[in-house]
C-alpha cells in the first residue's frame, strides 16, 4: 500500500523554505514522499519538480521530482526580502495543509518557517506563531511545544515571555496542562508504553529549600506530588544545570523546563542542526524545522536542510514510517 504523503507548507517564501524544499527532495527523493504546497514559481529550479493536482499523485511523482501543490502568490520571490502581498498565500498554504491532514489525504504536516510581521502586515495575522495558529485551525484546547533530536527531548512551560515576567506565568494549572499532554503524547505518538519525566526547577539549584525561590515548593513539588499520585513515572524538581549532561539524559524520555531558554540552549548546543519542532496536543502529528527564515542567507545556496529533514523523518515514524 503507497503511503500517504506529507503534507508540506511553503512558509516565507523570502526565506530559505522554497531552497530546502529542493534540498528535502534532492536527499530522501521516494524514500519518504512529501508534497509542497505554494507558488511553484518560488523555487530555485536546482532541482525539477513535478506538479499534481492531487496529494495521492505525491509518491508515485516523487520518483521524477519534487512534488508540488499549486498555491498561486501575488508576486515574484525576492529572497531576503518579504512582501506582504505574499501573505495570505503564506496563510493560505498552512490552512491547505491542516485541511489535507484532517480529510485523510496527508498524513502529518511539516511546517517551513513563517515570518510573523509580513503575516501581521499583509494578512492581519493575529497569532504569536505557528503553533497557535494551528490549535486555532484544529479546535484543539492546548499544545504544547516540544524540541527534539536523538538525544534529547524537551518542553518549556512558558515559551516567548520575557524572562522578569516567568515567575508570573509560572502556574499549577499550566505546569500540569505542559505535563499532562506531553505524557498522553509519549504514549500516543512516540510509542513509549511509561514515559519518564524529568523536570527542571526554576531557580538555581531548584532553589536550594527556598533559599533561592519558592516557585519549587509552592508550585512545582505539589504538582508533581499529585500526578505521581496518580501513576506518573515523574522526577525533580531538579536543578537545570545537571539535567542536560549525557548521563542524565539515559534517565528520562523527555525534559519538562520552566521556561524557553532553559530548554532551547541545552538542545541547540547539543545538535544545532537537527533539532526538531512538535506541535504535541493536535489530534494531527506537526513537524517542523527549529530555525527560522534566515533572510541573510536566502537565494545563496547556503542553507543547511538537515533540521528540515529531521522533521520529515521525525513526522513519518509518528505516523508509522520507518525513516
Amino acid at each position: 500500500m503507497t503511503p500517504l504523503p506529507i503534507a508540506v507548507s511553503c512558509g516565507e517564501p523570502a526565506g530559505i523554505g522554497p531552497e530546502l524544499a529542493e534540498a528535502a527532495w534532492a536527499r530522501l527523493r521516494a524514500t519518504l514522499p512529501f508534497v509542497w504546497i505554494g507558488d511553484p514559481a518560488h523555487l530555485p529550479g536546482a532541482v525539477p519538480h513535478v506538479v499534481v493536482p492531487d496529494p495521492s499523485e505525491a509518491p508515485g511523482a516523487s520518483e521524477r521530482g519534487l512534488p508540488v501543490l499549486p498555491l498561486r502568490f501575488d508576486g515574484a520571490r525576492t529572497p531576503g526580502q518579504p512582501q506582504a502581498a505574499q501573505a495570505k498565500g503564506v496563510v493560505a498554504a498552512i490552512e491547505r495543509a491542516v485541511a489535507l491532514v484532517q480529510s485523510g489525504a496527508a498524513r502529518a504536516i511539516c511546517t517551513l518557517p513563517i515570518h510573523k510581521q509580513a503575516l501581521a502586515d499583509g494578512a492581519g495575522f493575529g497569532f504569536p506563531g505557528h503553533t497557535e495558529f494551528l490549535c486555532h485551525l484544529a479546535g484543539a484546547d492546548d499544545v504544547v511545544m516540544m524540541l527534539a533530536s536523538e538525544q534529547l527531548r524537551v518542553v518549556p512551560v512558558t515559551i516567548h515571555v520575557a524572562l522578569a515576567d516567568v515567575p508570573r506565568a509560572l502556574t499549577a494549572d499550566l505546569l500540569e496542562s505542559r505535563i499532562r499532554i506531553t505524557h498522553a503524547a509519549l504514549v500516543t505518538q512516540f510509542n513509549i508504553a511509561s514515559p519518564r519525566l524529568a523536570v527542571a526547577g526554576l531557580n538555581p539549584h531548584a532553589g536550594e529549600g527556598g533559599k533561592m525561590g519558592h516557585e519549587e515548593i509552592e508550585i512545582i513539588t505539589p504538582v508533581l506530588e499529585r500526578l505521581r499520585a496518580e501513576g506518573m513515572a515523574l522526577t525533580g524538581p531538579h536543578s537545570a544545570d545537571t539535567l542536560f549532561h549525557a548521563a542524565a539524559r539515559t534517565r528520562y524520555d523527555a525534559a519538562i523546563a520552566m521556561y524557553h531558554d532553559q530548554a532551547l540552549i541545552p538542545i541547540k548546543t547539543l545538535d544545532f542542526d537537527r533539532g526538531v519542532n512538535v506541535t504535541l496536543g493536535l489530534p494531527f502529528v506537526r513537524t517542523s524545522p527549529d530555525h527560522g527564515t534566515a533572510f541573510d542567507i536566502a537565494g545563496t545556496g547556503r542553507a543547511n536542510p538537515a533540521s528540515f529533514v529531521e522533521a520529515l523523518r521525525l513526522a513519518d515514524r509518528m505516523t508509522g514510517g520507518a525513516a
